[in-house]
């Protein structure tokens, strides 16, 4: 008797999403004060995957068997753009003089680079397809509400958790510590390396958390786990107590305020409300101490301090106006900190740096947005609203802090960056796979009900 064998189903191989989602999951969970041990420079774990992803990207370029991406993208061009500029500042620092420190660290900083240059450009290039897409961002929403458990932990305990969870063969650097106190109350920093980093990494993710939930709410299918991950990812923000945080999250609600429709915006104003309230009630002490970032500016130490050192960087950058002075050779503490990446890059990079590294961020919501305008698939549209999201946070952040000295939260700007080009890629791709097809084609239409 013949007995008919079902073929098994169909799997997909690791890909550029799957090291794009072990390098989110290393990023985000393993806390950013851990380097790789036994390395004369500091060289995190996170930094390593973009170092190896640099090499994959390039080698598969080479081939036509690897999976590489090819044909015009945006998003690629503005990376090679930024790396052109980057390059061409690190030969006129090199071609000149600087003490021998400075000189090592724009060679640590290029580095560093190429590994975030690296992810990002594995991710315009090796994530292919809505579903691998998705698999990237979810993976990141997960760690992202883990990364809020951490921290409320060091916000409700006063017990940094962080510290038991050494990676083998890694030494610590020497940051800030992690539990911080403003205006009497914990500003935690989770396993980043400082507060307003936890923050800036927690609003990036935040929008992401929301698109997932809403769509699953309105496909409805079970959304409960999205709106808990929604929640633990808001109170990362909140136990950050950090301002650059509240700019991040006005700066990507407005995005998303002006893409969504009006029952999306009354649920997500009685939601922001609820939240409110909730956290007045556990939390007390908690909004106060937020606000008062706002309310009592004149007083603000830490405001002042920034504002005092833009005409330093002004002096600086009339120096050397359009290649700068070298990136990574203005540190602390032999220089200021400045508080303002885009200060800071106009010091290390001049105009070129500067136009580049800004230009980044609004290739990367460009494409997102458009993205949204070209797929018929209205997920697809949201999503890319939500990615254009996410990337206002660091495009209006950097004036507040500066982005490139924390390691985590530049490297997931790159990277969502990098899925923005992936995820523009793949809305063209959906558009004219159909006409492609021509209307030769006599398969019959998918069962709606499948």
């Amino acid at each position: 008797m013949n007995v008919a064998v079902r073929p098994l189903p169909a799997t997909r191989g690791a890909d550029g999403a799957t090291l794009c989602a072990f390098f989110v999951v290393v990023l985000i969970l393993v806390p950013a004060r851990q380097v790789i041990g036994g390395l004369p420079f500091d060289l995190t774990y996170a930094e390593a995957i973009g170092l190896f992803a640099a090499v994959w990207w390039f080698c598969a370029h080479l081939t036509s068997t690897l999976g590489a991406a090819k044909g015009p993208n945006p998003v690629r061009y503005g990376i090679y753009f930024y790396v052109f500029a980057f390059l061409i500042t690190y030969a006129y620092t090199a071609a000149g003089y600087l003490p021998s420190y400075e000189l090592e660290l724009s060679d640590h900083i290029l580095v560093i680079t190429v590994g975030i240059v690296g992810m990002a450009l594995l991710a315009v290039d090796g994530v292919s397809g809505r579903d691998r897409v998705d698999l990237v961002l979810k993976t990141l929403v997960v760690a992202g509400a883990i990364m809020g458990v951490i921290g409320g932990i060091q916000f409700l305990l006063s017990f940094d958790i962080t510290q038991y969870m050494q990676v083998p063969g890694s030494r610590v650097r020497a940051v800030e510590e992690t539990i911080l106190q403003r205006n009497g109350v914990n500003r935690v920093a989770s396993t980043a390396g400082h507060p307003i980093e936890f923050g800036v990494v927690s609003a990036m993710v935040l929008p992401l958390a929301l698109h997932y939930a809403f769509d699953a709410w309105e496909r409805k299918v079970p959304s409960l786990r999205w709106w808990i991950l929604c929640a633990l990812v808001a109170l990362g923000m909140a136990f950050s107590a950090s301002r650059s945080t509240v700019l991040g999250l006005a700066s990507s609600g407005a995005v998303l305020l002006a893409g969504w429709n009006n029952a999306r915006r009354l649920r997500a104003g009685a939601g922001l409300l609820g939240f409110l309230v909730l956290l007045r009630l556990f939390v007390p002490g908690l909004l106060g101490a937020i606000f008062g970032l706002f309310t009592n500016l004149d007083n603000d130490e830490s405001l002042r301090w920034r504002t005092n050192d833009y005409s330093t960087a002004f002096t600086e950058f009339a120096q050397h106006p359009w290649l700068g002075r070298g990136n990574g050779t203005w540190f602390p503490p032999h220089h200021p900190v400045f508080d303002n990446q885009y200060l800071l890059t106009a010091v290390q990079g001049g105009i070129f740096g500067l136009v580049a590294f800004a230009g980044l961020f609004v290739i990367g919501m460009w494409a997102a947005l458009r993205a949204r305008r070209v797929s018929t698939d209205a997920r697809t549209k949201d999503l890319g609203l939500a990615l254009a999201a996410c990337l206002a946070v660091p495009l209006i952040g950097c004036a507040t802090f500066d982005l490139n000295s924390f390691s985590t939260a530049n490297s997931l700007a790159f990277l969502l960056i990098g899925l923005a080009g992936a995820l523009l890629r793949t809305a063209r791709h959906d558009v004219t796979a159909p006409d492609a097809a021509g209307p030769a084609s006599t398969s019959p239409p998918p069962d709606p009900a499948r």
